[in-house]
């Protein structure tokens, strides 16, 4: 897969996995990574899926519907590639947070949905819930937050608190930010999301 890998100066903190928006890169979310925490390393990856040339984690039937085959598929796909990401570059396998926005914040849900352990924790930017109508791994001690808008068009609200609501039937610990604004990432919740890393990540 392509990526990049940045080594922090903190060995204590958790690798950061970056995970951009429909037509992102893999450096797209590095700036909000540093602005959460500046000392952790970061793992940043670019979607293999191309729609009309933009890069996607995985595909969609249309706008809102994933392709729930190639979703499966891709989940499998990255959670190996961590495997061998902490083989190469030396870090801890247990010790990643993933940051993800919109389709980025889906993959790392759907990772979440799929792997006990895959992650730490997570920090979800607008996600939708990535499955319906299936049985979640025990999530037990893994916090997650996700930042919400309370006026986003392509992720609407009720998507929020029904992701809410299946991550801690799954007994995740989930911190809710909601936002006045669309689906724009907003300065307020990226503050909001390093107050909550520094409170349960960085404890």
């Amino acid at each position: 897969m392509e990526h990049f890998f940045q080594k922090g100066t903190n060995s204590d903190a958790p690798t950061l996995l970056i995970l951009h928006g429909t037509g992102g890169t893999e450096k797209d979310l590095l700036p909000i990574a540093e602005m959460i925490d500046s000392t952790a390393s970061v793992l940043g990856v670019r979607g293999t899926v191309s729609e009309n040339g933009m890069a996607r984690f995985f595909r969609r039937l249309r706008e809102g519907v994933f392709d729930e085959e190639d979703l499966i598929e891709r989940t499998k796909e990255l959670h190996e590639f961590l495997d061998e990401a902490a083989s190469q570059y030396g870090f801890d396998r247990k010790r990643i947070v993933a940051i993800g926005y919109s389709n980025g914040a889906n993959i790392a849900g759907s990772l979440l949905f799929h792997y006990t352990a895959s992650l730490q924790g997570a920090i979800l930017f607008h996600p939708m819930v990535p499955r319906r109508n299936i049985t979640l791994p025990n999530l037990s001690g893994v916090p997650v937050f996700i930042g919400a808008g309370e006026n986003d068009p392509l992720c609407l609200p009720q998507e929020t608190i029904d992701l809410e609501s299946l991550l801690t039937e799954a007994h995740a610990d989930v911190t809710v930010h909601w936002d006045q604004l669309g689906h724009q990432l907003s300065q307020k919740e990226v503050n909001e999301a390093k107050i909550w890393y520094n409170t349960i990540i960085k404890k």
